[in-house]
Order: C-alpha cells, then structure tokens, then sequence
C-alpha cells in the first residue's frame, strides 16, 4: 500500500501539469491565439514596417476617460459634423493608434457622419517597427482590453448605439467588442482578425457581422473563417463573408502585400453594410 501511494505522489506532479496544459489550451481565448502569431516571425515579416507616416489637419482629438479597474483609456475622438448618437469603435493593427489609424478614423467619420473613438489597447505605446509591435501584440492583457472597452462604453452618451470595425490585431477586438456590447452594438465589420470561437459567447452577439478576409492569407486562413461562419450559422447569427484572392493585411497601403483594387472593393461593401445596419 505505502509503495503504491508513494507512486500516486510521484505521479501528481505531471498529471497537474498536464492537466492546467490542457485548461490552457481549451480556455485559450481568440485574442490570445492571435497574439501568439507575434512570434510567428513569418507572420512578422509579413508586415512592413509603419514608416514615418504624420498625420495632418487631424479632425480628432486625443482623449482619456475612466476604466472599471480604475486605470485610465486612452483614445482618438473624432467627433460627427451633425451631433449623433452614433459611435463607431475603431480598432488598431498591431502597430498601435498610430497617425495612419488616426487618418482612418478621420475618413471614416466624414464617410458615415458618426462619431468615430480610435480606441487604444496598447495603452499609450505605439511601435516604430516590427520588433515593437510584436512585443506589444503579445503584452496585452485580455482583462485590460475588456476594461478599456467598458470604460469607453462609458465615456459615450447613455443613448448612444455602436458599431465595431478593426484590422488584423484589431479585427479580432472588433468581435469582442460587439459581444461585449450586446444589443447596443448594431453592426460589427472585421478585417482578416481571429473571430471569436467560443460559441458560448458568440450567443451573446446581437450585431450582425460583415468579415473580410483573404485567402491568401496563412494564419486567418479558410479552416478559421469557416469555423467561425458554421459557428454563427449554427446560433442563427447574421454573417457575410467577402474573401478577396489576396495576403494578410492587403488593405493597408503601408504593406508589402497591398492591392489596392481589393481594398477599395471592400471598403465599398463595408460602407454599404454599415449604412444599412448602423441606425
């Protein structure tokens, strides 16, 4: 019996490692199974780096607003010609709220009229290269992220209606923050970002969602965007899909990889699906 239980005991040791391996893999959530493509140095070559880009005769300005673990957000506002209870909630790539997304945020407030918050989940860092930013991507804290999110629901009026969009890093934030809005979310687009998986929380989004993805692409690949457009079908959750023949990230003039004709195509589409369903 003693022989038997000290063999128990020498055991324990690797069945609990075993065990919270196995905790790790099945909780591991999308966000942080798009961080790891940070050390993916493919995935890293694959960006080039953001450049000396300056943006000039910026419509928004920098702001700070509460976070529920009583830190403090930081984001860029770009406030609607016409007062609107409209907020679109634009989520950065891997680089950070860097002057190019700032320029997006500008472009899109005019294209929609809305109110436009470039939220910042790197917390004030922005990376000067690829070696920076996959140290960032890696370092955010998924708690942090929802903080930020909740502190920017906050911010906005008590009326106030969202939609999501984000690219590549951002787009899988864009997913979570529809979620996390629920019913006050009215339209979510993500660009080539890692969709939720987790059916469980997918049940909690109301907006429908408009993907952007490419087949070229080796890390949102056709097994992710399938997945997750069975996963959303199988909740009744409205999806569309536009998969353009082309890399990761091509819609971003900055990259190798950029084409433009398939950017602009899906810009078209994505104008269109949020003026139809962000009201």
């Amino acid at each position: 019996m003693k022989t038997v239980l000290t063999f128990l005991l020498l055991l324990m040791p690797a069945f609990l490692v075993q065990a919270q391996e196995s905790r790790t893999c099945c909780d591991e959530n999308a966000v942080v199974k798009f961080s790891r493509f940070g050390s993916d140095m493919e995935f890293v070559s694959a960006h080039n780096e953001p450049g000396g880009y300056k943006l000039s005769n910026a419509q928004g300005t920098m702001i700070t607003f509460s976070t529920p673990d009583g830190k403090t957000g930081n984001a860029y506002e770009v406030k609607a010609e016409t007062p609107a209870n409209k907020y679109l909630l634009v989520f950065h790539e891997w680089y950070g709220l860097n002057d190019y997304i700032k320029s997006e945020c500008d472009k899109w407030s005019s294209e929609l009229g809305v109110n436009v918050i470039g939220v910042d989940l790197y917390d004030g860092k922005v990376a000067a290269n690829n070696k920076e930013a996959s140290q960032y991507v890696q370092s955010v804290e998924t708690e942090r992220g929802i903080n930020i999110i909740k502190g920017v629901r906050e911010y906005a009026p008590k009326d106030a209606i969202f939609a999501t969009m984000g690219w590549c890093f951002g787009g899988g934030w864009s997913c979570q923050a529809a979620i996390l809005l629920e019913e006050k979310c009215k339209a979510c687009v993500i660009y080539y970002g890692m969709p939720e998986e987790n059916k469980e929380k997918l049940a909690k989004l109301s907006a429908p969602v408009y993907g952007i993805f490419a087949s070229k692409d080796k890390w949102i690949n056709s097994e992710v965007v399938s997945s997750f457009v069975n996963n959303m079908s199988l909740l009744g959750k409205k999806v569309t899909v536009k998969v353009y023949d082309a890399e990761h990230a091509f819609s971003n003039p900055s990259n190798p990889n950029h084409d433009e004709k398939a950017a602009t195509d899906a810009k078209a589409l994505v104008v269109d699906f949020l003026k139809e369903n962000f009201k």
